[in-house]
């Protein structure tokens, strides 16, 4: 499973993910650290990535555009650093990593997490 941190998670996260095994690059890592959400969204699904952000936009985008790809994971938990927020996306990857290849928004907060299929609402026409 790959994945692609967005600006707010931890740089240092990617690096311990990958120390992990887990293939994970951070959007500084790959483009413009100020890339619009939507080219964040192209590039997970050009590369077959899930989206780990702090940012509800990219769950209302995909909710509303009908979208059955990329799987975004937004953890609203402020204030992780590195070792924090890996150590959360081994467990989310350990426990959900069949729903996150299927396709889902999930959402993680203190002792919770919340997952929704795509796809979410109706297509636009």
């Amino acid at each position: 499973m790959k994945l692609l941190l967005d600006q707010g998670v931890p740089h240092r996260a990617a690096a311990l993910l990958r120390e992990a095994g887990v293939e994970a690059v951070h959007t500084a890592e790959v483009g413009p650290s100020t890339a619009e959400d939507r080219a964040i969204i192209t590039w997970c699904l050009d590369n077959g990535a899930v989206a780990v952000t702090l940012d509800a936009d990219f769950h209302a985008w995909i909710a509303l555009s009908g979208a059955t790809a990329p799987s975004v994971v937004r953890i609203r938990m402020q204030g992780l650093k590195g070792p924090e927020m890996a150590g959360l996306l081994l467990e989310i990857i350990r426990t959900r990593s069949i729903d996150l290849t299927a396709g889902v928004l999930l959402t993680a907060q203190h002792g919770r997490l919340r997952v929704h299929r795509l796809p979410i609402g109706a297509r636009s026409a």
